[in-house]
């Protein structure tokens, strides 16, 4: 128990390289790859999580909190079987073409990670073509988009509109955010939720999964 804690307190505190320590540690200790996860990487992320959402910590901070999550995640998942992975759900997220920015899609896609969702990240700049084919490619049960510019929140209708004409609309909920959208917008050009920040997307992905 107290390796667990020590492995939350260690992603809390934002480090890379004492998460690892800690979780191979616990993995060499016989420790079960899934009790890591959920009661020490996934337990610190849940308060990382928390603290943000009350502006306790910021987005640098939960940037390396992410990492450090991410990097003892890393050493445990080819110990998880894949019964223990199933039914987590996959979600594909990208910037929208035209847009380069990445940081806070980023953040998003690390969030949903450590929920244990599977996330293919398309990167910046993504057309709807290329959204498109990795929904035919990694069939998602969720497609996110970022978008930082009001001309470029404007691709997101058309990437709802290429998945409705290559028939993929209905298999996949359609979740967007970014500093220019609103709630209003998501209903105007059909999409199935809107978060304002990271928690917020990764409690949104969930409750789209059901």
């Amino acid at each position: 128990m107290a390796f667990f804690e020590e492995i939350a307190s260690a992603v809390i505190a934002g480090d890379p390289a004492k998460s690892q320590e800690l979780v191979r540690k616990a993995l060499d200790g016989g420790a079960k790859p899934l009790d890591i996860v959920d009661q020490g990487l996934m337990a610190g992320m849940n308060v990382v999580g928390e603290r943000f959402k009350r502006c306790d910590m910021f987005v640098p901070e939960v940037l390396m909190a992410a990492k450090a999550m991410n990097m003892g995640l890393d050493l445990v998942k080819p110990h998880l079987d894949s019964a223990s992975r199933a039914g987590t759900g996959t979600v594909v997220i990208g910037t929208v073409k035209g847009d380069l920015h990445d940081i806070g899609k980023n953040l998003v896609a690390m969030l949903l990670e450590s929920k244990g969702l599977n996330v293919v990240n398309l990167g910046v700049d993504v057309s709807a073509e290329t959204f498109v084919n990795a929904v035919k490619q990694h069939s998602p049960q969720i497609v996110g988009m970022s978008a930082l510019l009001t001309t470029t929140m404007l691709v997101m209708k058309d990437v709802i509109d290429a998945l409705k004409e290559a028939n993929l609309r209905d298999s996949v909920k359609v979740m967007i955010g970014g500093a220019p959208v609103t709630q209003d917008f998501a209903t105007e050009i059909g999409a199935d939720g809107y978060a304002p920040d990271a928690v917020t997307a990764t409690d949104l992905a969930k409750g789209l999964l059901g």
